[in-house]
């Protein structure tokens, strides 16, 4: 099969991380304002983050060079105790799109052995549609509603799954909204604000 992507990023999985947040895919590296996730500077997870842990959409911003702060966003991510990755390690794009309609997976990637890997992590955040089919699919659990989540058993481990609306600006809900739903989940696995502990 021609034009197969593999995935361009490393798996981010700091020891401690209790959450582990699952996209689909990158775009395609013309898109790219930096080289980790979600590196499109007009998705909006990291103003998501900026609200959600700092009251400041631009925290993790570098309006001037129009990209992030990415050593800031690492410390912020092993601190925290977040990991990222994708449901997929590698994609053909159907079209040259960096949309989830447009990607065929090719290959998945192996949650049992990441979940497994990250011992203390308690829940699964999937960004967009195709991520929470994928990883639901592969678990045979339903899929919840956007905001919501689904409980399933790994090992002797009770975790939760949480349906995220999706960071980019083509998901018709603005960057405030999506922080609300995103700042319910933090708050629910033990990621408080920063001002909580003031």
């Amino acid at each position: 099969m021609s034009n197969i992507e593999e995935h361009p990023f490393t798996p981010f999985l700091p020891d401690n991380a209790r959450l582990l947040m699952l996209g689909t895919f990158p775009p395609s590296p013309k898109r790219w304002c930096m080289e980790f996730y979600y590196p499109n500077f007009t998705n909006d997870m990291w103003r998501i983050f900026g609200i959600c842990f700092f009251d400041d959409k631009n925290h993790f911003v570098v309006s001037e060079k129009k990209t992030y702060n990415l050593p800031a966003i690492i410390d912020f991510l092993n601190e925290r105790g977040v990991a990222l990755y994708d449901t997929a390690r590698r994609v053909v794009r159907t079209k040259n799109t960096a949309s989830d309609k447009d990607l065929m997976i090719v290959e998945q990637t192996d949650f049992d052995a990441m979940l497994s890997q990250l011992a203390q992590c308690r829940a699964v955040a999937t960004a967009g549609q195709l991520a929470t089919t994928v990883f639901c699919s592969h678990f045979g659990i339903p899929e919840p509603k956007v905001g919501g989540y689904t409980e399933f058993v790994f090992g002797s481990r009770m975790l939760r799954l949480y349906r995220m609306p999706s960071s980019s600006r083509a998901y018709p809900m603005k960057v405030e909204a999506k922080a609300e739903v995103y700042g319910k989940m933090f708050s629910a696995i033990l990621l408080k604000s920063d001002k909580d502990n003031l």
